[in-house]
């Protein structure tokens, strides 16, 4: 009869325990001196090895060879891999929780051992007694007959009273690390003559998060069934989860503030079988990914992707800014807590989605992101919108204030407009070198139009959340506009509800030129 990998491969002695060196050595070195404690507490998270390790310390009092105990070669440690030894009992709390079934092992502790050295209880999931049964206990677990030892087994020791945790000798397991899970899932894959990548198993690993038990569950999973070469697709198939390349596009359609697009995506990735909360595990550590290629400039071995996986990824890091990852990976690490609960995942997806796509959007964006395609070509703003103020002509004595005015009756007299052959292919081309120089330009590009271009400066109309990114970005955007049309021009923004302008201030020479020129003889402006 086939035997299920975890258990095929259980340890038969302490040196093919994985990760728990700490405690292995406490154990070896106690049954080699004798002095054995007569009631211990495993806690630690699934998978990692409190039941096993149990057994094992059960084999070692109960060993005959005295040299290497456990040998798991003698009778007795035989007759316990087959779990037919009389003098070990396990017992499962969960469903021997009552006062009943504690005061049957308390009567029960009084005989002597049939076979071996010392009797063994065993009692793993011990925080599911209740109260009345912790009682029945306490005393038989402080003084228990010198033949007797209790292991108890947990995976929630808060839950334990006080009275029990202080008379046993605590051992806490750790989750087990990446490396040691792929190492014994290598020499599992060699006796199995199985067929896997590295790059498989350790997707695996990672996917086991520390438990050994969930690792090889995972492994048997990918491997049954089949005889050729299993690879990381194969792996990514049958965990369902999805490639590098979906979550690329998922975190695209949030930078662009576009959810009906990251809606559509999900919706299709669903319908091939997908698992929502394998999705969102999945894109939790693809934003881990981003942050991680901000700081670390070789991440290869520590993000565990292909080189061509990690430039995609390096280069969309540099267009988000860091509070953006920051903000999706708290917003998705509560999504995630709240999906173990959840029976519809999907909509939790959903709205995890929506949300990071519109924090701090501006609402004509979201608008447009639902009623245009992303091919589409924008529309200009209606011409009442874009439609410049007269230059007041108040009389000016000082010449600070004649400056200023003068200033305002060169900047909004008509001037003709410059002939481009496509202002949108010139606009997508000023926001590529942009969004390289700062991920926050991507907001001003969708935000932000080119209305017109003249000889001395560029209309740009936006709403008015995108305003601040505009005044912040002035200079930059002139110089990237003066890269491409080889000519500088100052940047007149007109918002879409008020016609405000965001000009930089003139320099003391620029305003000495105006002045120069009305008055027609030098002028000296401090």
């Amino acid at each position: 009869m086939y035997k299920v990998l975890y258990r095929a491969y259980r340890p038969e002695i302490f040196e093919e325990v994985l990760g728990q060196e700490h405690i292995v050595k406490i154990l070896e070195n106690q049954i080699k001196l004798g002095t054995v404690n007569h009631a211990y507490l495993f806690c630690g998270t699934r998978g990692t090895g409190k039941t096993t390790v149990a057994r094992l310390l059960a084999k070692g009092v109960n060993c005959l060879d005295e040299a290497n105990r456990p040998c798991g070669q003698c009778a007795n440690c035989l007759s316990i891999k087959e779990g037919s030894f009389l003098d070990i009992v396990e017992i499962d709390a969960a469903s021997n929780n009552g006062v009943d079934n504690i005061r049957e092992l308390r009567d029960s502790v009084k005989y002597p051992p049939a076979v071996g050295k010392r009797r063994v209880f065993i009692i793993d999931e011990v925080h599911m007694l209740s109260t009345g049964a912790f009682n029945a206990l306490l005393k038989t677990l402080e003084e228990p007959p010198p033949h007797v030892m209790f292991i108890l087994a947990t995976t929630e020791p808060q839950k334990l009273p006080a009275t029990i945790l202080s008379r046993c000798m605590r051992m806490d397991f750790r989750r087990v690390s990446e490396d040691k899970i792929l190492g014994g899932m290598q020499e599992i894959c060699k006796k199995q003559n199985a067929k896997i990548t590295d790059d498989a198993l350790r997707l695996i690993a990672i996917h086991a998060d520390g438990s050994v038990r969930d690792g090889l569950t995972l492994l048997d999973q990918c491997i049954s069934g089949r005889s050729d070469l299993v690879t990381r697709d194969d792996v990514l198939e049958s965990l369902g989860a999805v490639g590098e390349d979906t979550y690329l596009l998922l975190t695209d359609a949030v930078a662009a503030h576009n959810p009906a697009e990251g809606l559509l995506l999900v919706d299709r990735i669903l319908a091939g079988g997908k698992d929502a909360r394998e999705i969102l595990k999945g894109w939790m550590a693809h934003y881990r990914n981003l942050m991680m290629t901000k700081f670390i400039k070789n991440p290869e071995d520590m993000l565990n992707m292909s080189t061509e996986n990690i430039g995609r990824i390096r280069e969309q890091s540099g267009r988000l800014d860091l509070s953006e990852i920051n903000q999706a990976i708290l917003e998705l690490s509560a999504i995630i807590a709240e999906s173990r609960w959840s029976g519809q995942p999907r909509i939790l997806l959903e709205m995890a989605l929506i949300k990071l796509a519109t924090l701090g959007a501006d609402p004509q964006i979201l608008h447009q992101a639902v009623q245009v395609k992303p091919t589409a070509k924008k529309e200009k703003a209606p011409e009442h919108e874009t439609k410049e103020f007269e230059a007041q002509n108040k009389p000016a004595n000082h010449p600070a204030e004649l400056a200023k005015h003068q200033d305002e009756s060169v900047h909004h007299k008509p001037e003709p407009e410059t002939s481009f052959p496509d202002m949108d292919l010139l606009w997508t081309k000023i926001f590529e070198d942009g969004e390289a120089q700062k991920g926050s330009f991507n907001i001003i590009r969708k935000g932000a139009a080119l209305e017109k271009i003249t000889e001395t400066e560029f209309v740009v109309s936006s709403g008015l959340t995108v305003k601040t990114y505009l005044e912040n970005n002035c200079m930059i955007i002139e110089e990237l506009m003066e890269k491409h049309t080889g000519k500088h021009r100052r940047m007149h923004c007109i918002t879409r509800n008020g016609n405000e302008t965001i000009q930089k201030e003139d320099s003391p020479k620029e305003v000495a030129n105006k002045l120069e020129s009305m008055l027609g003889f030098p002028v000296d402006v401090e």
